[in-house]
């Protein structure tokens, strides 16, 4: 108990024991005024009239010491009050309990917080002296029975508003659920928060008029404007937890991104600090993101043998994308290829803040491409370059009309006395040639056999119409390449030293061999007569018979014109009849 309420008991303690003495006195004189009067004596009516007086007075001061020590109990009992909710975030529990308070301190029957919906500008009862916490989503039936008429008018007015007899009072004489609800004392005060109305506090009693005074009226006022700053702000850090929660949300599902996403992303901000480092960066760098977020980017590039600060420094210098490959030796992987896309990292302002890199592994594809050229060198190309349609085809092969060209680009015989080993380097730049003009020509080279290499025109994997047409512009284009060759070696070779022959039919085609070995190749009758024709063709020419030269004529692209001479036909095992054959050049 504080001093000025310990005074204010005592003071009131005090005029009690002397309207005590009085009641004595006023007893004593009582007994004296009859004696007197059995005299016949009388007594001054001003003794008996001044001691009333004095015993009202005494009573004045009992009632206004009561009233001070009343008043003085609220003002502790809001005090309290704003302590308690400017200190707690718990908003909802804190205004139920000091809602009781207010119930006890005004001597209302009832009383309800109602605030007003920010996001729907709708009214919701937030705090009952009855049950306690209400429900946000409470329909319009299970609203209290109290005068939303009074709850309006105070929320667009700004007023407070006292009714301490409702039937009688004039402003609310047409207010049908005063009268419904047979309410008889109203207090209703807004809750103000930098000049808005963010909701109101009524009290009221149903059985009681005059219940509410001005005190009640300023004691609510003080416990609203405290009340309406408090939920103001447990509004705003319930804001800030769900703005809050919501960021660490998306920084939980980028986090997420970053990790799932197979390209190493590295971002760094202005002040070339490490910002971002997926779990991919840390993979292809063999460098955990524990040493790499927060340190410097040269360090870490430093610790990662990367060569990176001359292209950073050009992204943000010019602003601009910049894409590299490059070949570097992890110290925990050893030799990788990397595919670098850096671009400028920038602000909501559009202003660049860093660098954001995107790295991508391509040691794989680097490896298979050093494969591919090196398997190009020993294979056909066509094959190589189309190897997963080959894988496709059956082992069982298909019928298909082709094109079947046999080379021999130099004779044993015409090679000179020299080592094998030069012999074969001599040999190996007349394959090259033909090799290319197979090429050129969309050829598909089967195989090599030494000296001599066998194209297919047509196959599975180089489908063409004039597919005779284009054998024979091979073979006149290894013509025209051999001459230059002989005029680079300084040799006027008579008769020149190619033989070239080919064959237009049908061959079966496709995989020969195993499971785990196998060859995509041409058999059948068509390729052996091929081969007949460029056996039986002579030195320096090219050799075609009457089906090869029935298809060139009948599919010519019009781009070509060509000679044809008759020669002797070329007969063949198991051919009773020879076959008309012609050697081919080109027109002048």
């Amino acid at each position: 108990m504080s001093e000025a309420q310990d005074t204010a008991t005592n003071l009131i303690a005090e005029l009690r024991q002397l309207e005590d003495q009085l009641d004595e006195v006023n007893k004593t004189l009582e007994s004296q005024r009859e004696l007197l009067r059995r005299r016949r004596l009388a007594m001054p009516a001003t003794i008996i009239n001044n001691l009333e007086m004095l015993k009202q007075d005494f009573k004045r001061l009992e009632d206004s010491a009561l009233e001070e020590q009343t008043e003085l109990r609220q003002l502790r009992v809001l005090s309290e009050m704003s302590t308690r909710i400017t200190n707690s975030l718990d908003i909802d529990t804190v205004l139920q309990e000091t809602m009781e308070l207010v119930i006890v301190l005004t001597k209302a029957e009832r009383g309800y917080i109602v605030l007003k919906n920010d996001d729907t500008d709708e009214l919701e009862f937030r705090i009952s002296s009855e049950g306690g916490l209400m429900g946000r989503d409470m329909t319009t039936s299970d609203r209290p029975q109290i005068s939303m008429t009074v709850v309006n008018e105070v929320m667009s007015s700004g007023k407070p508003l006292l009714a301490d007899n409702a039937f009688q009072d004039e402003r609310l004489s047409e207010n049908q659920s005063i009268i419904n609800f047979t309410l008889r004392s109203v207090l209703c005060v807004p809750l103000r928060y930098k000049e808005r109305i963010i909701g109101v506090v009524y009290v009221d009693n149903r059985l009681v008029a005059g219940i509410f005074s001005e005190r009640e009226l300023n004691l609510m006022m003080a416990f609203a404007n405290t009340a309406a700053v408090a939920i103001a702000n447990a509004r705003m850090y319930m804001r800030a937890e769900q703005i809050l929660a919501e960021i660490t949300q998306v920084k939980e599902l980028m986090d997420n991104i970053f990790s799932s996403v197979g390209s190493g992303i590295i971002a760094i901000d202005s002040n070339d600090l490490v910002h971002t480092f997926n779990r991919a960066a840390a993979e292809i760098l063999d460098l955990p993101a524990e040493v790499a977020v927060g340190y410097d980017v040269a360090q870490v590039m430093k610790n990662a043998a990367l060569e990176l600060e001359d292209h950073l420094e050009h992204v943000k210098q010019n602003d601009m994308d910049h894409s590299l490959e490059l070949s570097a030796e992890l110290p925990g992987r050893g030799q990788v290829a990397l595919a670098l896309s850096l671009s400028p990292l920038k602000d909501s302002n559009d202003r660049t803040q860093g660098v954001t890199m995107v790295m991508d592994d391509v040691t794989h594809l680097y490896e298979h491409e050093t494969t591919i050229k090196a398997m190009k060198r020993i294979l056909p190309g066509g094959m190589v370059d189309q190897i997963n349609e080959i894988a496709n085809i059956e082992m069982g092969g298909l019928r298909r009309e082709v094109t079947c060209v046999f080379a021999d680009v130099r004779p044993w015989v015409t090679l000179p006395a020299v080592a094998a080993s030069e012999k074969l380097k001599i040999l190996n730049q007349y394959q090259a040639i033909a090799t290319a003009c197979i090429h050129e020509c969309g050829g598909i080279i089967d195989k090599y056999m030494g000296n001599e290499v066998m194209a297919l025109f047509n196959t599975q994997l180089n489908p063409e119409h004039n597919h005779a047409q284009m054998g024979l512009e091979c073979g006149l284009l290894m013509r025209e390449r051999f001459l230059e060759l002989y005029g680079e070696m300084n040799i006027e070779p008579s008769p020149h030293y190619y033989i070239i022959g080919m064959f237009t039919g049908e061959a079966t085609l496709g995989n020969v061999g195993s499971f785990q070995r196998r060859e995509f190749t041409a058999l059948g009758n068509s390729i052996n007569t091929a081969k007949r024709i460029q056996e039986n063709a002579a030195p320096g020419s090219i050799t075609i018979v009457q089906q090869t030269l029935d298809h060139i004529l009948a599919n010519n692209d019009g781009h070509h014109r060509y000679d044809f001479r008759r020669r002797d036909p070329i007969y063949g095992k198991g051919l009773s009849v020879g076959m008309r054959a012609y050697e081919a050049s080109r027109s002048a």
